[in-house]
């Protein structure tokens, strides 16, 4: 049993300004002294990293379909240790699913697990007396979560303020705070520019967690929120904690794993920077942006999903970057790639030369495809072995040619395969949360240790430049125990044959690639056909070596107007005894019209598609990659196009 204060922020839907006091009152609560921890639910790392840098600790994820449901108190738990005060940032709307099921993926199921009380912001700019019968709603809704009060966003006037008090004391709700029309800035980053601003720690990051802080301050009771989170439950169950997730024995020799990030933030899960160093690495940040070499003594190199493809003209301008990451692959070191780093190992992005290790070319198209994979490895590679199941997910507007190498990287039903497995290269658009297959970390440490598949003329020793900009990753939690695994063998499938001297700068030829040659019109669509994706197919469990690689089946949890995604199954939490007393009134719970279906058809309208709360539509920057979603009936698809 472990006691953490913890509130879950949500709204009754999107751009309601959720985001913007979740990270206020972080900012705020640091500002007094208060030790904070802030959470985002779903797969999101633009708001994770921004919650991150108002607390003053690593964002976290909390999403029931990368990770489990089972391990959503225990990874809570984890990242809450030590803090005075946990903030839970919701996806859409408290009672939001695009599966129809929001006690299995929506925020409420996740508040329902942590057993945390909800604060619901709500956007009264055009609302009067109203909002009372909108509250008893959803307090009444679900009797497994807590509605602990309401805070007022966009008050009109000092006597509209009263008349909405005055309503909502009818009721019984009480108001934790009032914000006036204006009192929240559109000041943070354009989502366009996703994590990479805190990664960068940027002035323009900073200030806008600043000043959201001095707004929330003047309009919130933070003693009352205080109070509120106090009051949640001790949370039964072991925490989880990276050593025992990876377990194993202490290796002699520790090798140096090179994560894609900057000095703010990873451009991936924080977890997994923790899990390979409890699987026995050094792990060390590389800026794709901004370093020009790899770190020194590199044995792999790692880049995770949430850098945006937007950065694709600064990816290709680090010119030396892309050739030291060249070489390192072709000498046959380890190398995962997920989301924009496949394009960037590609030779070209939109006609920008890239890293040249695979032979492929990227485009940006028109819609976003957004949504969960229950993945199945075709073959044995560097991150799994053959037969194995994961769900991840995948955000891109960039179309792949070919979208998958002759061993492809992930399968999955009714879905043309994707991505490439090559030697020790494993290149995929689809996101993975390590914490859900910790056997994935030591896979990576072992063959880094074990070293490039021997060659003629192959270097046997990783790259010895120095960047410009890396230095370690801070973890927040005590050295994790190391691990041991077996050496892996290193993939082998053809690839493109390089000599290596072209990938000196000076040989480098960038008018060989003809543009004409990647003309759009000549882009087979039917190849990269997502809408076959099958949802309703089934999956039973499968483990490998006693490791959960199989995750509940996929497709979705939508975010904020950014991006609409497909559904999937599995947080039942209704089975536990509500800790919380019964509200004031004696309204029965409406009954239940039958058992929900699996899947079925969703709402026609998805989440509008301008920025969200606390993130305006920005300065010109990278190109954004959302906009307005159009939601295809989910019991026949998954992937959710948002053009």
């Amino acid at each position: 049993m472990s006691a953490q204060p913890r509130l879950v922020v949500s709204a009754p839907a999107s751009g309601h300004g959720k985001t913007a006091v979740a990270v206020g009152l972080l900012a705020a609560c640091v500002a007094r002294g208060i030790s904070t921890a802030g959470f985002k639910v779903g797969p999101d790392h633009t708001d994770a990293a921004y919650l991150g840098l108002a607390a003053g600790r690593p964002g976290r994820n909390l999403d029931p379909r990368l990770v489990g449901a089972q391990r959503i108190a225990p990874l809570f738990g984890h990242g809450a240790a030590g803090a005075q005060l946990s903030v839970i940032e919701g996806a859409m709307g408290l009672f939001d699913s695009l599966t129809g099921q929001p006690e299995i993926d929506g925020t409420a199921a996740v508040a329902a697990a942590l057993r945390a009380p909800v604060v619901l912001v709500v956007d009264v700019a055009a609302m009067g007396h109203s909002l009372a019968a909108l509250v008893h709603g959803f307090r009444m809704f679900d009797e497994m979560v807590h509605l602990g009060g309401v805070i007022l966003n966009r008050v009109a006037s000092p006597r509209h303020e009263q008349m909405l008090r005055t309503a909502l004391d009818d009721i019984g709700m009480p108001v934790l705070g009032a914000l006036r029309r204006g009192d929240l800035p559109n000041v943070l980053p354009a989502r366009a520019h996703g994590p990479v601003p805190v990664a960068h720690r940027t002035v323009e990051a900073s200030r806008a967690v600043r000043r959201l802080g001095e707004a929330v301050t003047g309009g919130l009771d933070l003693e009352r929120l205080m109070a509120l989170a106090n009051a949640a439950p001790a949370l039964p169950g072991p925490i989880w904690t990276p050593g025992d997730a990876v377990g194993g024995e202490v290796f002699e020799q520790r090798p140096i794993v090179a994560l894609a990030g900057g000095p703010g933030a990873p451009y991936t899960y924080v977890e997994t920077a923790e899990l390979l160093t409890a699987a026995g690495a050094d792990v060390v940040v590389v800026d794709p942006l901004r370093d020009e070499a790899l770190p020194a003594g590199t044995r792999a190199l790692v880049v995770g999903g949430g850098l945006p493809e937007g950065y694709a003209e600064e990816l290709s301008a680090n010119r030396r970057l892309c050739n030291a990451v060249a070489k390192f692959a072709h000498d046959g070191w380890p190398v995962v790639a997920e989301g924009v780093a496949l394009p960037w190992l590609g030779r070209d992005f939109d006609g920008r030369p890239m890293c040249a290790v695979l032979d492929v070319s990227a485009v940006t198209g028109e819609q976003t495809v957004a949504g969960y994979r229950e993945a199945t490895a075709p073959t044995t590679s560097l991150l799994a072995p053959a037969g194995a199941r994961i769900t991840g997910y995948k955000q891109h507007r960039a179309l792949v040619t070919p979208r998958a190498g002759s061993v492809p990287a992930w399968t999955w039903s009714g879905g043309n395969p994707e991505g490439f497995v090559w030697r020790q290269v494993h290149a995929s658009q689809l996101g993975l949360h390590w914490a859900a297959a910790p056997e994935i970390a030591k896979r990576v440490v072992t063959a880094a240790i074990a070293g490039p598949a021997s060659r003629p003329g192959q270097s046997q020793h990783p790259q010895s430049q120095h960047p410009q900009h890396t230095q370690p990753i801070p973890l927040p939690q005590h050295p994790p125990q190391v691990s041991h695994a077996h050496a892996l063998p290193a993939a082998a499938s053809p690839a493109m044959s390089h000599d290596q001297q072209a990938y000196d700068q000076q040989a480098y030829d960038q008018q060989s690639y003809d543009q004409q040659a990647y003309d759009q019109q000549a882009y087979d669509q039917q190849s990269y056909d997502q809408q076959s994706y099958d949802q309703q197919q089934s999956y039973e469990p499968q483990a490998y070596d006693q490791q959960q690689y199989s995750q509940p089946a996929s497709p979705g949890v939508t975010d904020d107007q950014h991006f609409a995604q497909a559904a999937s199954p599995a947080m039942a939490h209704g089975r536990q005894p509500s800790p919380y007393p019964p509200g004031p009134h004696s309204h029965p719970r409406p009954p239940a019209s039958g058992p929900r279906p699996a899947s079925g058809p969703a709402p026609t309208g998805g989440p509008g598609g301008g920025p969200a709360a606390g993130h305006p539509g920005g300065p010109a920057g990278p190109a954004p990659a959302s906009g307005v979603a159009s939601v295809p009936d989910l019991s026949d698809t998954a992937d959710i196009t948002v053009s």
